[in-house]
C-alpha cells in the first residue's frame, strides 16, 4: 500500500500528504537518489545555495544526490513542528512517522539547515506556532527572534 500522495502543499508547490492514517514508527518512504562523493558536493555548482538542494550526507566519505524525478520523497517539506524524520543506514535513507499522522495530513521533516550567515536565503513557509520563519533546524532556532503572527 502506498502511504501518500502528491498535492498541492500549503508550504510550497507541492508536497506529499498521507494517503490513510499512518502509525507512528512505520517506514514511509526511501529518499532515493545516486550515491556521490562528499568532493563531488562539494566541488559541484548544482549545490550551491541559488538553487533548490536535494543533497543528504550519508557519512563522511559519501553523499545522497535525490535531484532526480523518481526521487518523489524530494517533495516532502520542511516544517518546524514536523510528523517524519529521516533517518540513514549504509547508503540508503528512509523517512519515518514520528507521530501518528492522520489522512490527507501532509509530510514534513525538520530539514535540519545550520544556522549560519546564510539562513535568511532560505525562509520558512510552514506556519507552525514555533515557526521563526526561517528553515534553521530545531536546536538552532533560538537564536533567531521570533516573528510575531498578526491575528
Amino acid at each position: 500500500m502506498k502511504f501518500f500522495k502528491i498535492k498541492k502543499s500549503k508550504i510550497d508547490k507541492n508536497g506529499l500528504y498521507a494517503n490513510c492514517n499512518i502509525k507512528k514508527g512505520t517506514r514511509i518512504i526511501e529518499y532515493k537518489g545516486k550515491v556521490i562523493t562528499r568532493k563531488q558536493s562539494e566541488e559541484s555548482s548544482k549545490f550551491d545555495n541559488g538553487r533548490a538542494i536535494y543533497l543528504f550526507n550519508l557519512n563522511k566519505k559519501f553523499d545522497l544526490d535525490g535531484d532526480f524525478k523518481f526521487n518523489t520523497a524530494r517533495l516532502i517539506n520542511h516544517s518546524c513542528e514536523p510528523n517524519c524524520e529521516v533517518t540513514g543506514s549504509g547508503l540508503k535513507v528512509w523517512v519515518y512517522a514520528i507521530k501518528d499522522i492522520k489522512k490527507n495530513e501532509e509530510l514534513s521533516y525538520d530539514y535540519g539547515f545550520s544556522y549560519d550567515k546564510d539562513y535568511k536565503q532560505f525562509p520558512c513557509k510552514c506556519g507552525a506556532r514555533n515557526c521563526v520563519g526561517y528553515i534553521v533546524r530545531e536546536g538552532s532556532r533560538w537564536r533567531i527572534k521570533k516573528r510575531r503572527k498578526k491575528q
